[in-house]
């Protein structure tokens, strides 16, 4: 009997922010492999008796090797197993999804993708910030704050743009980035906000300046996982709130 795999996003956190879809792959799953940053309480969708194997991959610490997860995606399946591949936001966004996809391909499993809400886009609408507005900007950049291997971001060609700047895994290596940027040539005074935990009870938020970037996150002691936009759309971020604000009560399922 043949199975097939599910590459699942989950969305920033807030498991009232999962899409219906993804609601009814957990409910069929037999397996379900977990990434790190998928948040508290989306895991009560899984089907009652569902396997629930942690996976977890964050920068900076021990992580199951992507091939092991690919290995195990295609065993599960072949056994006949329904797997949900589930990520934190949206597979295809920073998520290693097209190399899931490239791995269960070239197995020969089915599969589907099922989108979720990126981290980026949870973060800035926390903010009140639209990432596109036809007063400010037509567009904007999903970045990633570390490149592979060697291949960082190119900071001047994204400046260059104009466009505002969605940066993930920036906050280790914020300092490096504002370098980057105001070497390049962005205004000092370009507004900039950060978002720790977005959509989640401890999200915390930061607005503050290019040139003040670093400075007032290390202040703030916002830690990972943390978006940071930066540009012209951010200047009416909401504010500051450097310990978790009150939110509002879940929706009834």
């Amino acid at each position: 009997m043949s199975g097939r795999v599910y590459l699942v996003g989950a969305g920033p956190g807030d498991p009232d922010l999962l899409t219906l879809k993804a609601v009814k792959a957990l409910a069929c799953a037999d397996v379900v492999l977990v990434d790190d940053l998928v948040g508290d309480g989306v895991l009560e969708h899984a089907r009652p008796g569902a396997r629930i194997v942690h996976v977890g991959k964050r920068g900076g610490c021990r992580s199951t090797p992507q091939e092991f997860i690919e290995r195990l995606m295609v065993a599960e399946a072949r056994a006949g197993r329904v797997v949900v591949r589930l990520k934190g936001g949206d597979p295809f966004v920073f998520g290693r999804g097209g190399e899931e996809c490239a791995a269960l391909r070239a197995a020969g499993v089915e599969f589907e993708v099922v989108s979720g809400i990126t981290a980026g886009l949870a973060a800035a609408a926390s903010l009140g910030i639209p990432l596109t507005h036809r007063d400010v900007g037509p567009g904007a950049i999903l970045v990633t704050g570390h490149g592979h291997g060697d291949h960082g971001p190119d900071w001047p060609a994204l400046v260059a743009t104009g466009l505002p700047l969605v940066v993930y895994m920036g906050v280790a290596r914020c300092e490096e980035i504002q370098r980057g940027l105001l070497a390049a040539g962005m205004p000092a005074a370009t507004p900039a906000a950060v978002v720790s935990n977005a959509s989640r009870e401890d999200e915390r938020t930061l607005a503050t300046c290019l040139d003040r970037l670093s400075e007032d996150l290390l202040a703030a002691g916002l830690a990972s996982p943390a978006i940071l936009v930066i540009g012209e759309v951010a200047r009416n971020a909401a504010g500051t709130r450097a310990v978790p604000a009150p939110r509002a009560q879940r929706l009834r399922r």
